[in-house]
């Protein structure tokens, strides 16, 4: 079978439907096990592997020893076309009855670039089915210890490009009076993100982190705030995101080791309650103060504190 191309729907000539169908897979943020089972199933089935730079090996590796595997990634400054040539492979592949899967990192329709090849592929009368994946924008942050959302702290947040395709900037102050904001491909223009937000009114003083690698034995963490971000103080590698808003600041409590005491509970209280826990703890002679949920607030409650947009003034 030859290629469909536009030509021949415009010639009026008969469209061909091509055999075979292309699955956009999303890969996760990194962590092999954080594929889906779906995403392990149509591996293991597909005829060709087509997937992009951030995708792990661990991952790729899952494919049928007999699937074809390009690596078609494309990097900072690639040529214009890559993604011309990645279209024209997938019509190549599904012309000749190919399953093929285009695997990329985290979310295909979270800034991959699905939504557009999804769109080209139907263009070309070529049957594509989504796959979804774990996207990075609120999963690294949270292997992090870095809730989004937090009641009375953050009731907000957004996901943003750290630039757009021709290499300008979003404009920040559409997002000053949002709690959280996680930031991606922000890296190499992290300074000049820093201080477009202070100059829309976020406060210099605001913490912020990047996670590096996310979700992979290589992560790190860097805390720090949009001031020192925007001094140009900080060396950080990518892959990497960047969170910003009050919410960094639990990172401490989520990720310490040292046993966070549970609110006391009058014994009466408990004991009137008829609480189940109360007369198990009490019969295998516990102290029934102690008996209380492990999922207990931190001390200093956020709850507490003024949010995020209340700290900006907004």
């Amino acid at each position: 079978m030859r290629l469909v191309t536009g030509n021949d729907a415009a010639a009026g000539q008969p469209v061909p439907v091509p055999s075979g169908k292309v699955f956009l897979v999303g890969a996760g943020p990194g962590d092999p096990e954080l594929l889906t089972l779906k995403a392990l199933r149509v591996l293991e089935e597909a005829d060709v592997v087509l997937y992009d730079r951030l995708v792990s090996h661990e991952i790729v590796r899952m494919a049928d020893s007999a699937t074809i595997l390009i690596a078609v990634g494309k990097r900072p400054g690639s040529p214009a076309d890559s993604q011309d040539r990645i279209n024209a492979m997938m019509l190549t592949f599904v012309a000749l009855g190919k399953t093929v899967v285009r695997l990329k990192g985290g979310d295909p329709l979270i800034f991959g670039r699905g939504g557009e090849e999804w769109e080209y592929l139907r263009r070309h009368n070529i049957e594509a089915e989504l796959v979804p994946g774990i996207t990075s924008a609120t999963s690294v942050p949270g292997v992090a210890g870095i809730p989004l959302t937090r009641r009375g702290v953050a009731e907000s947040f957004a996901v943003i490009t750290g630039h757009k395709e021709n290499g300008s900037m979003p404009k920040w102050s559409r997002y000053a009076g949002i709690d959280t904001l996680v930031i991606l491909m922000g890296v190499r223009f992290r300074v000049a993100i820093a201080r477009d937000l202070i100059a829309a009114g976020r406060s210099p003083d605001e913490p912020a982190a990047f996670v590096q690698k996310g979700t992979t034995p290589g992560q790190v963490v860097v805390v720090t705030s949009l001031g020192e971000i925007a001094a140009d103080r900080l060396t950080v590698r990518t892959p990497a995101i960047l969170v910003v808003g009050y919410v960094v600041e639990l990172r401490a409590t989520l990720v310490s080791r040292a046993p966070v005491p549970p609110p006391i509970r009058p014994v009466g209280a408990v004991r009137q309650a008829g609480s189940p826990v109360f007369s198990a703890s009490h019969a295998a002679g516990a102290h029934p103060e102690r008996a209380t949920s492990a999922l207990a607030e931190p001390r200093g409650r956020p709850e507490s504190r003024p949010s995020a947009t209340t700290r900006r003034g907004a």
